[in-house]
This record gives structure tokens, sequence and C-alpha cells, in this order.
């Protein structure tokens, strides 16, 4: 079944012209999807095709390309509302990134909490999912707690419970899914738990919104973040989906042109959902871009994308974590497209320079999860990360590329 699943998608490397590339003249063998994922010629084309035939400014504009611009914009605010199974398109706030989704939240509802309260997070994050609420610790007198992990690499339910009992927890925000271990985080729960003990609950879906369907209903999030240029789609654009009773009672992040109701020099009223929280110009050709690639991922079926990347999992499991002097860093019940591993006397900074010229590009170093990798006791890992245009072949070429480099390193 899992050898039907990785055969049915190795056609998709076709609809990704860069793939076609070679590197070091050798074809490239691109394991890099959880930093940022390559675009298929939809996305391209969607993106091109809007600055060569209708761009213009949005929502303001009288004339045909103004508002032909603005349909295409508010259409993809629709399409990721259904993507996100949200209850209403006007909780979908575009902004840059999750970095910058996250601290929207940091800041906006960090401002309704209170000094004594604290912040959850765990020893799962990515920087951009620490940094932000250490900010908010020190300007607002908070404390923030760390939900431990277990050997494994899973987060260690008991203690995340334990600190939130004496209900002083007024956010708790959690990744869904670990960039250096791929662990998928049980967020259902985690929401539940956070619910019980009078939290509210973001989770960090920057790297689970590209492998799995995601339903923020279901799962029970208060706030949901990911972002476009891992989802096939360009940089510049990211998803903040938000309860709306919450987003109302929040003040803006930023002000200037769009986010306004009304202004004058004595005082300024806010704009109504979603628009309170997008200032100025927004990235419209970004957001387009971003339409073209869920249609894509929308296409292929969020079912058959989580067969094919658990295919990919257990196969580099199998045949990386076998070869010799590799060790695969943990070993979590649910693991997404990401594997971490270590080689025996390869540093994984030299490692990866040896790969890049075999033309396989991985990624190395601390994967913005700094304490995270102090954590496993480690100073780096190699990473070998997936996505839908990934193929068995692509796993093989690293194996044989892993001993290759040990050949010259240890």
């Amino acid at each position: 079944m899992s050898g039907d699943v990785l055969d049915r998608f190795a056609s998709l490397r076709d609809r990704f012209p860069i793939l076609s590339e070679t590197v070091h003249g050798r074809p490239l063998v691109f394991l890099d999807s959880a930093a940022s994922a390559q675009k298929p010629e939809s996305v391209i084309a969607a993106m091109a095709r809007a600055m060569q035939h209708q761009y213009a400014n949005i929502h303001r504009g009288l004339h045909w390309m103004s508002e032909r611009t603005t349909e295409a914009y508010e259409s993809v605010r629709t399409q990721v509302a259904r993507f996100l199974k949200a209850p209403d398109r006007r909780e979908i706030i575009f902004t840059r990134n999750s970095t910058e989704a996250i601290n929207l939240v940091a800041h906006s509802y960090g401002a309704l909490l209170k000094p004594g309260q604290a912040i959850l997070i765990s020893e799962l994050e990515h920087h951009s999912n620490l940094v932000p609420w250490q900010m908010l610790r020190d300007r607002a007198g908070l404390e923030l707690r760390v939900a431990p992990i277990t050997e494994t690499g899973d987060l260690d339910l008991d203690a995340y419970e334990s600190l939130l009992s004496d209900g002083r927890v007024g956010l708790v925000a959690i990744t869904h899914m670990s960039n250096v271990l791929g662990t998928l985080t049980p967020a259902h729960e985690l929401a539940r738990l956070a619910h019980a003990h009078g939290a509210k609950i973001l989770l960090d879906g920057s790297q689970s919104a590209v492998h799995r369907a995601i339903d923020v209903q279901a799962l029970g999030a208060d706030f949901f973040v990911c972002t476009g240029h891992k989802l096939y789609g360009p940089t510049g654009i990211g998803v903040l989906w938000g309860r709306s009773e919450l987003l109302d009672a929040m003040p803006p992040f930023l002000g200037g042109g769009e986010m306004i109701e009304s202004v004058s020099f004595e005082k300024s009223s806010w704009a109504g959902l979603p628009h309170k929280f997008e200032a100025g110009t927004p990235p419209i050709i970004e957001v387009i871009g971003l339409g073209a690639a869920l249609a894509f991922m929308e296409e292929l079926g969020a079912e058959a994308i989580t067969a094919h990347e658990k295919a990919l999992v257990a196969y580099t499991r199998d045949v990386l974590g076998g070869s010799e002097g590799v060790k695969l860093v943990g070993a979590p019940v649910d693991q997404g497209g990401v594997v971490s591993f270590i080689v025996d006397g390869a540093h994984p900074h030299d490692l990866a320079v040896l790969l890049d010229r075999q033309g396989i590009a991985i990624r190395a170093g601390q994967h913005c999860a700094e304490p995270l990798i102090r954590r496993l006791g480690l100073t780096a890992t190699a990473r070998a990360s997936f996505g839908v245009y990934t193929t068995r072949d692509d796993i093989d070429a690293l194996v044989k590329g892993v001993a290759r480099a040990r050949q010259m390193l240890v």
C-alpha cells in the first residue's frame, strides 16, 4: 500500500519546475521542505498572471482592475476558511508569516492578560513561538512556563496538566507539529485540558497544516497560525485564525490605513474583522499565490497527502535508521514529514555541505529551536523533510549520500 502511494505521488515532480534543475551537475534531491516548500507551476503562473493582467490595489479602488483584484484577494480568505474549517471567513487574518501571526496574538491578546498570569509553552517550540512570549513576559509581568517532553520526543501530558492546575495560565501556545522531531502533539487533548483550567490555546500549525487535514473547530483551538511558504505558496503571506469573540475584544496590532473606520486628529475608531488587524496595503499577489497553492493541495486531497507522508517517514526510518553510523533523533508516537538524525564522527554542518555537493539539499543546525536541541543533549542535527514531490528515490539518494559523506569524514 505504501509503495502504491509513493509511486502515485512521484509524477508530481513534473509540476514543480525547480525540481528539473541540476546542482553541481547532479539531479536535485530536495529534502528541506520544512524550511520552505518548492512551488508548483500553478502558483507561479497565478502570481504572474495577476501582475501581468489585473494588478491594482484593493478595497478602495472603483476601477475594474481594483474590483477584479479585490475579488480575487477576498476569495482566498474564503478559501483559507474552508481549508482550516473555520466557521466564519472574517476570522481569517492575513499576516506576513506565522511569526507575525504569533506576535500579533502576543501583543493584542497579551494586552488582555493581567500581571501574575502565566503563558504555557513546551520544549518543542520554534523560536517564533518562544521569543514573543518572553518579550510579553518581560513587559507585562507574566510568568512563562515550559511543558517538558519525554525521551521519545512526545509531550509529557501529565506534566502539562500539572502546569495548568493552579488556574493562573491565561494562554497556552504550543506547536501542532515539531519542526525538529516531527512530533504531532495531541492538540485536541491539549485544548480540552487548557479550557478545563480556564486558559485559551494557540496552536502553531506552521508544519502541520501542510501534512495533515486541519479543523480548528474539532481541534478546540482558540487561535491557529500557519504560513504560505510551507504550503507550496509564496513567502510574505501567513494566516492567523482566531475565534471572533476573542479577535473582537483584542486591540489592533498595527495602525494605519484599512484598519480604521474613521479618523480625526482627536481620535480614530477601528474597522471590524478582519480589517482591524490588516493595516496598510496587504500582500496582494502573495495572497493570490496562496490561493493557488491551497487549490493544488485540495486537488491532491488531505488524506492522500497524509498517506504519502506516513509512507515516506516509515521508509526513511527503516532505510536511513538502519544505515551504519546513523542515529535517528526522537521516536514520537505520531510523526509528521520531518526526520532528524546524527551521523557518528560527522558534524551536521559538514554532512550537509558534502551532501550538497552530491545534489542533495538537507537542513543542518539547531533549526530555530535551540532550547529543544539542548534538551536533546545535542549541539545540532541533520534534518530531512518531505513534500508531496518527495520520492523513495530521494530517500535512497540520501542514504547513499550519507554513506559516501561518512567515508570522507570518519
